[in-house]
């Protein structure tokens, strides 16, 4: 044999020995002898504790309720879990063994139940009355609603001022009832077309193809998706702290999902309950709380507008308070949008507070290159509201081409460019047509001609004092004149009229409102009284 020929047999022989051998495939086995073992505890507390062994398994699902997420277990656990419906009952347990794979088998196996979950007279008295009892959020007070992180027990992140979410939140009841059996049921009343005001981080949970603005709370119907009624029990922990467990439904507020909020206070008249959330995209667990009152409470609604909040008297002489005021100067892009004549100044020529009365004063003369020149002031950043009734007593100037305005515009206004940013006109005047006073709104879909307008003729506005008012609500906007209405035009969470606004007043000249300017006018005034806004 060549040398080559023993080379290639110790080359062959190599590789031989070098292969590496099939790996074996590892048998997937469905899990075996599922067996279920519960214990029901004997003080009639609901408390049940289920035990599944299995051959080759390695997790378990346990449903307790039909339909209701399951606790998931491991192997050699046991699952625990409250029935909360009072009585003598069989109800279904189904258990799911998992082995390597994903193989699965279930079995159901059928409880005895007897169950009397105690809430003591009193208690029940205070939540749910002589047989049921409604709630509803105290919306006119602020910190009502609040989050903040679990290691404190106050909302540090964020405290709602009065009225401050959205409508669909206040829409809701919440029912807690009972009967003779000491059933103690739970429902949550959605309010206008099943609305549920839900935390943005939430809204993905029911609806995968959404895209929530991150920190921007959505209504959303999820009547079909979630647990509107549930029994609900009161239970003593051994800390000396009491939860309110409703379920697997939830307090109005989807946020917390668990059915379990610690009762921060309750009385006959007040319910403060503290819940953690569990954030379906996986943020931080926060602390979230809500406050309610009966619904037949005697709570001031949120149009009563019982509460002075703002006081403007014009009662120092001199130039309009700085603390309050500021002055918009100039004649702005195109005539502040709509083509006016006049120059506003800061000079007291044009804007003074004296006798007790603010005065801005338009007047024909050549300024910086315009032929008139007044006055406009507004509290931007220094005092801007939501929701309320704000009164103006005033005598307005007169005179062809004057167009005096009472009016709010949003505070969000340098980044939601006009009309995004909402306006609400609390009186306009125009000299062209005399007496005929306006109240208007713009937004998005109704602004300059197409604005929803109202109008109503008042004799000798430019004669005598009147007071302009306007109530704003969640749901709608209203104008008056000496306290009779003219026009209204409803609100909704889909318009920018629920978010803090400010206060403009200001006489223009001409514009596409004012008309043409009369050539004989010399200088007119607005003389304001006081303003006032209530909530």
């Amino acid at each position: 044999m060549t040398r080559f020929g023993i080379f290639l047999i110790a080359i062959l022989a190599l590789m031989a020995g070098c292969q590496e051998e099939e790996p074996e495939l590892q048998e997937l086995a469905i899990p075996t002898n599922l067996t279920v073992n519960v214990s029901v505890a004997s003080d009639q507390s609901g408390n049940v504790t289920v035990t599944p062994q299995s051959d080759n398994s390695l997790y378990y699902h346990v449903f307790f309720i039909p339909g209701n997420d399951p606790v998931v277990i491991s192997a050699g656990e046991s699952a625990q879990f409250r029935f909360t419906r009072s009585g003598q009952y069989s109800t279904p347990v189904t258990v799911v063994a998992y082995s390597a794979g994903g193989l699965s088998s279930s079995t159901t196996v059928y409880v005895d139940m007897d169950v009397r979950l105690f809430i003591d007279a009193a208690t029940l008295q205070q939540i749910a009355g002589n047989g049921e009892k409604r709630w509803v959020w105290n919306r006119t007070e602020a910190g009502h609603f609040g989050v903040g992180p679990l290691t404190n027990d106050f909302p540090e992140f964020f405290s709602a001022g009065p009225d401050q979410l959205n409508p669909c939140l206040y829409d809701d009841v919440l029912v807690f009832s009972y009967d003779a059996n000491d059933n103690y049921s739970f429902r949550l009343e959605p309010g206008a077309d099943n609305q549920i005001f839900m935390n943005w981080t939430e809204v993905n949970r029911f609806f995968p193809d959404a895209t929530p603005g991150q920190f921007v709370d959505e209504c959303r119907d999820i009547t079909d998706q979630a647990s509107f009624a549930s029994n609900f029990v009161i239970i003593d922990n051994a800390d000396g702290t009491r939860t309110l467990d409703v379920g697997n439904s939830f307090m109005s507020y989807w946020a917390v999902i668990s059915g379990q909020y610690q009762i921060v206070e309750l009385t006959e008249d007040r319910l403060t309950v503290r819940g953690i959330s569990q954030p379906f995209n996986g943020d931080d667990p926060l602390a979230w709380y809500s406050t309610f009152v009966p619904e037949d409470s005697g709570t001031p609604p949120a149009d009563s507008f019982d509460t002075l909040i703002f006081e403007e008297a014009f009662d120092t002489d001199g130039a309009p308070d700085p603390a309050v005021w500021n002055y918009d100067l100039g004649t702005g892009n195109n005539g502040w949008g709509n083509g006016e004549s006049q120059y506003y100044t800061d000079r007291p020529e044009n804007v003074i507070v004296e006798d007790g009365l603010l005065k801005i004063t338009a007047r024909a003369e050549a300024f910086s290159g315009s032929d008139y020149t007044s006055s406009r002031i507004q509290s931007y950043q220094k005092f801007e509201f939501q929701y309320g009734r704000v009164e103006v007593r005033a005598k307005l100037p007169t005179g062809g081409g004057t167009w005096p305005a009472i009016w709010m515009l949003g505070a969000d206004f340098e980044t939601n460019i006009w009309p995004a940013a909402g306006e609400i006109d609390i009186m306009e005047h125009v000299g062209n047509d005399q007496d005929r006073i306006f109240g208007s709104t713009h937004d998005p879909n109704n602004f300059a001609g197409n604005a929803r307008t109202g109008s109503t003729v008042v004799t000798g506005v430019s004669d005598d004092f009147h007071v302009y008012a306007m109530e704003w609500t969640a749901e709608e906007i209203r104008f008056f004149v000496d306290d009779q209405e003219y026009h209204a035009v409803t609100n909704n969470s889909g318009l920018p009229f629920n978010k803090d606004f400010f206060l403009i007043l200001n006489v223009a000249m001409g514009g596409t409102f004012g008309g043409a300017i009369d050539p004989g006018f010399t200088a007119s005034t607005m003389e304001v009284d006081y303003i006032r806004v209530y909530q």
